[in-house]
């Protein structure tokens, strides 16, 4: 009798995130697309989570097995001992071939433990430039880092900022793959204008100008409200409405009530899947201070809205090639004159901007591409280990 042939082994993955959000397993959070580009019969994803749980309606993620730590705030803080030693025998259990990092927390936990592991390959990912400003951080990561790791900043900006720290980070253990979307998926998602104005609350028939993201001082928020209070006498049925919690809410609201512009501005608060109701706006604003690659810009561009946003390295190239406007950060003057710049324009002339943009990210940050990216770039390490 012949024996059947044996199945070759899967490449056991293992993805690890901070905290179980509203956004963690939703099909366009860029960790979930990670999970997708590794093809099942090869691979065998493990999503994991230092914090939290998903709430009720949470879809459920696309990862074959999910863990969740549920470490409370109190162990997240100070050396975390309890936390290394449940995530060093975890993985010494798992035994897996790859470890994933999203975010600096994760990678820094690894580092720490992977020198008592055997694991062939470990990936960061750094989403936003500063990460490493700290010299506690460089420090740590030059003793860290060894040859068994690779590192992904979500833009050619993040990659550079890592490579000229010069604590580790070198051409040959740090790549570039930029944040794209999955854009019939998120498109799928959206509401129509006139249902995502009507469970926002918000006027059917005012142009409106919208952001979403955290309420913390590195959004530059607060110089979005001062641009539109330096413009809202001329447009008086224009309305600004941002979707967000944070610890700068009570700042912005005393800004609306400063200028008086209770009727027309609108802070909106957190919202389950925020991206859903980005047709309900107009005009899309980023102002942020400093960003990596903000998925949220790319939302607003495959929401067919035009877009004002930073003039930061990030996303200079991105906002010029979709024809949106840049501005310098925390210039409330400057932003205030591009979004009289775009009121102006006719109904018609501001959907064909919004277009443009939407052309841009279908053409060139395609989700094909990312899969395509992370799949190389695990199995070239792996090659190499």
């Amino acid at each position: 009798m012949i024996d059947p042939p044996t199945l070759p082994q899967r490449i056991r993955i293992l993805q690890l995130q901070t905290e179980c959000h509203d956004r963690s397993h939703d099909p366009t959070d860029l960790a979930e697309q990670i999970v997708a580009a590794f093809p099942r019969d090869r691979f065998e994803v493990t999503s994991a989570f230092l914090q939290g749980r998903p709430e009720t309606g949470q879809p459920p993620s696309c990862a074959e097995h999910v863990h969740y730590f549920e470490f409370s705030e109190k162990a997240m803080r100070g050396l975390r001992l309890g936390v290394h030693r449940a995530l060093w025998r975890y993985c010494r259990e798992g035994r897996f071939d790859v470890v994933i990092c999203n975010r600096y927390k994760p990678v820094n936990m690894l580092m720490t433990i992977s020198r008592f592991l055997r694991i062939p390959v470990c990936v960061g990912i750094s989403h936003s430039l500063g990460e490493y400003d700290r010299l506690t951080r460089r420090w740590a990561a030059a003793l860290s880092i060894r040859p068994n790791w690779r590192f992904v900043g979500v833009s050619p900006t993040v990659r550079d900022y890592l490579i000229n720290l010069g604590c580790g980070f070198t051409p040959d253990n740090t790549v570039a793959i930029n944040n794209a979307l999955d854009l019939k998926v998120v498109e799928d998602m959206f509401l129509p204008r006139a249902a995502a104005r009507e469970e926002l609350g918000l006027p059917q028939e005012a142009r409106l100008i919208g952001a979403i993201g955290r309420l913390v001082p590195i959004k530059g928020h607060i110089y979005l409200l001062r641009a539109f209070a330096a413009i809202a006498l001329r447009y008086p049925n224009v309305h600004l409405a941002i979707i967000g919690e944070g610890k700068e809410e009570a700042r912005l609201r005393a800004e609306v009530e400063q200028h008086g512009l209770a009727d027309c501005v609108h802070l909106l608060g957190w919202r389950t899947r925020a991206k859903r109701y980005i047709r309900a706006f107009d005009l899309w604003a980023m102002p942020s201070l400093k960003e990596g690659l903000p998925l949220a810009l790319l939302e607003g561009m495959c929401g067919q809205l035009p877009v004002i946003a930073s003039d930061i390295p990030s996303m200079r190239a991105l906002i010029d090639s979709a024809g949106g406007l840049a501005v310098p950060p925390g210039n409330a003057d400057a932003l205030a004159e591009a979004l009289d710049q775009y009121l102006r324009l006719d109904d018609e002339t501001l959907r064909q901007k919004g277009w443009q943009a939407y052309a841009y990210v279908r053409d060139h940050m395609s989700i094909k591409q990312y899969h395509s990216a992370w799949l190389k770039l695990v199995e070239q390490a792996l090659e190499r280990c």
